[in-house]
């Protein structure tokens, strides 16, 4: 493990819930197009606290995704300010909490806070330990030309380039056929 488990926890699941906008991740579609597909979203993700009921909610998270996008292509300075930015708004006020399977962690929310408030400072507060760690670089773009998904790097020697879905294929493949028409 590179990071805190609750820090690799929250970055990954920033990168799918960026990725999940319209026109990026698998499809071209809104890929939390319902209240309902968010809540399963949460629920495969083990969001604890409270669920979205309203409409706004999910209209929150869906507005939430291309500020926490942005993060993913700021330069360190710019991503402190982002992140400065996202703990000021929703008043981040960190505390030590345990819950289920993961241990002692910092939530910065109360668990009945909007799922977006929680969702942009638990997303902040794993910035923040990527920035106190000098490891900002691990927050990427997908290296496929064609592809605009973030990435979150948390391999240890930081070689993922490409996003989940079929680019690392694609670049493969391309690199295979390139050597045998080259040989």
């Amino acid at each position: 493990m590179v990071f805190a488990h609750d820090t690799e926890l929250s970055l990954q699941h920033a990168a799918e819930l960026i990725n999940t906008e319209p026109g990026f991740g698998d499809s071209a579609e809104e890929d939390l197009p319902t209240l309902e597909a968010l809540v399963r979203h949460l629920d495969r993700w083990e969001w604890s606290g409270g669920r979205p009921r309203t409409r706004a909610e999910l209209e929150a998270v869906h507005a939430l995704r291309p500020r926490l996008r942005e993060l993913w292509t700021r330069d360190v300075e710019g991503l402190v300010e982002g992140v400065n930015e996202l703990l000021a708004e929703h008043r981040a006020l960190p505390r030590v909490v345990r819950h289920d399977d993961l241990g002692w962690h910092i939530h910065a929310t109360d668990d009945d806070a909007p799922i977006a408030t929680r969702v942009a400072v638990e997303v902040a507060m794993a910035v923040t330990d990527l920035i106190r760690a000098g490891e900002t670089e691990r927050l990427r773009v997908c290296a496929a030309d064609d592809c605009g998904d973030v990435v979150i790097d948390l391999t240890k020697n930081r070689s993922r380039r490409y996003c989940d879905g079929t680019c690392a294929n694609k670049a493969h493949v391309a690199a295979y056929r390139l050597r045998r028409h080259t040989t």
